[in-house]
């Protein structure tokens, strides 16, 4: 077990489940009340110093002294939005209204990657990014991961949140940091050879890029020094079972992942099962509702995540929605108490399609074409409308050892197994290997070819 500030305590801690037994297995009602009184707080922070919280309150008629319960919280405080903030910041950058500490209390600044859109400005104090860094610990360890493993990045220092939070995770965690930044792929896979990290941190999607590279050299890379790889970013081995398998094949290391959202949190690392995350309920308060009602839904049934994160001072959030589809459990044969979303993110609430009368989410088909054999890790999404109708295609390149005259073949027998899973016929192309774009951070694998007017956001950013 760890105890705030500190590492491992000692070799038999060491070989604990918990990077913290004592918050990670705290009992419900003991949780529930600490969210409580760290809501209350937040609450009557916000109301005194943040201008963007305290608008919104007294236009909904709430003080934070009104809010007495979870349940009062969850229904008089009004549910924010990205986009709510994005407008603030467009008419004072460069973080608006939004931003709750001085200017020189700020000590980094970050965004998202805007690939919807506008990116959002993210300022963090100090406190914020030891809290965001200290989310990343709890995967870490959950893993096998312990802090005399080295960690390679394998990504470009830009402005994005998400890789800069692992940094922040590695440093706390006490591990030693590796930098791949600058390098091209074959400069990763000759700089892991070189100083044989143990643990990779990329996307998913570039992690079987760099294995695809490297076979192509001749490298084998589940000989190599890498004994664990880890991911975020974009749908992962935990939402995407198939590729887990390619990316534990492939590198011949123990695949995991973490939930985050750059404005929010490292906030849900991956369950030792390998079947969910856990939301870190040291650091946010999640609950989950109804989109179209907004009331909460049961246990075990598919809503919104709506989420307050304890983390971010510089920029508070308060019941922003994620847009996320989750599904919540309260319990875990793994013996954590935290709120578990069996299988990561389901979907998106921004991001459904209806094709003939049947919802369709891109991470079932993932899912699927990752289970068929002869199909690459390489494929995209295509939207389109065709006489009013939204309708998908599905552009693949084939594994290299499938004959050219069996191509077409593989294409229909991809769309027959979409059609006995989802029970909708979806137009499936081959294309020729190494044809699709390859892509160092996130993988674009959905392409909305859509009227304007009907596209909505197809990821989280």
């Amino acid at each position: 077990m760890a105890l705030e500030g500190t590492g491992p305590l000692s070799a038999q801690a060491s070989q604990s489940k918990y990077w913290n037994q004592l918050t990670e297995t705290m009992p419900r009602a003991k949780l529930d009340a600490l969210h409580l009184k760290k809501i209350k707080r937040l609450l009557a922070f916000v109301y005194e110093h943040n201008e963007f919280y305290r608008e919104r309150l007294r236009l909904a008629g709430v003080k934070p002294d009104d809010i007495r319960s979870l349940d009062d919280f969850k229904r008089l405080v009004p549910t924010t939005d990205k986009l709510d903030f994005i407008d603030f910041q467009a008419e004072r950058p460069p973080y608006g209204k939004t931003q709750n500490l001085p200017d020189d209390l700020i000590c980094h600044h970050a965004e998202t990657s805007g690939t919807t859109g506008k990116p959002l400005a993210i300022p963090y104090s100090m406190y914020d990014t030891i809290r965001y860094g200290e989310s990343w610990t709890y995967g870490f360890w959950a893993l096998g991961i312990r802090p005399g493993d080295s960690f390679y990045f394998a990504f470009s220092w830009g402005n994005f949140a998400g890789f800069w939070s692992a940094y922040w995770g590695v440093r706390r965690f006490g591990g030693k940091v590796i930098s791949g930044g600058g390098l091209d792929t074959k400069g990763h896979i000759a700089a892991i050879q070189r100083l044989k990290p143990t643990v990779l941190i990329s996307t998913p999607t570039f992690a079987l890029r760099i294995a695809e590279v490297a076979k192509g050299m001749g490298v084998d890379l589940a000989k190599s020094s890498i004994r664990y790889t880890f991911h975020a970013g974009e749908p992962g081995p935990t939402a995407l079972p198939a590729m887990r398998k390619q990316l534990e094949e492939a590198w011949g290391a123990k695949a995991g992942e973490l939930l985050g959202i750059a404005e929010v949190d490292a906030f849900a690392p991956g369950c030792p099962l390998g079947d969910g995350v856990h939301v870190n309920e040291m650091n946010v308060f999640s609950w989950v509702m109804d989109p179209k009602t907004g009331q909460e839904v049961a246990e075990g049934e598919i809503g919104e995540n709506v989420i307050t994160s304890f983390v971010n001072n510089a920029q508070p959030l308060l019941n922003y929605r994620t847009h996320d589809l989750v599904r919540p459990r309260r319990s875990c044969s793994c013996g954590r108490t935290w709120t578990k979303f069996e299988g990561s993110v389901l979907g998106r609430t921004d991001f459904m399609m209806t094709v003939r009368g049947t919802n369709v989410y891109p991470t079932a088909v993932e899912n699927l074409l990752g289970e068929i054999a002869g199909v690459s890790p390489h494929y995209e999404m295509i939207l389109k409308q065709e006489m009013g109708n939204d309708v998908m295609e599905i552009r693949f390149e084939p594994d290299k050892s499938v004959p050219s005259e069996d191509w077409e073949g593989l294409a229909q027998h991809v769309s027959n197994c979409i059609h006995r899973a989802l029970h909708v016929r979806l137009n499936s192309v081959v294309l020729k290997p190494e044809s699709l774009p390859r892509y160092d951070l996130k993988t674009k694998r959905v392409i909305d070819q859509r009227p304007k007017e009907f596209r909505r956001a197809l990821e989280r950013e």
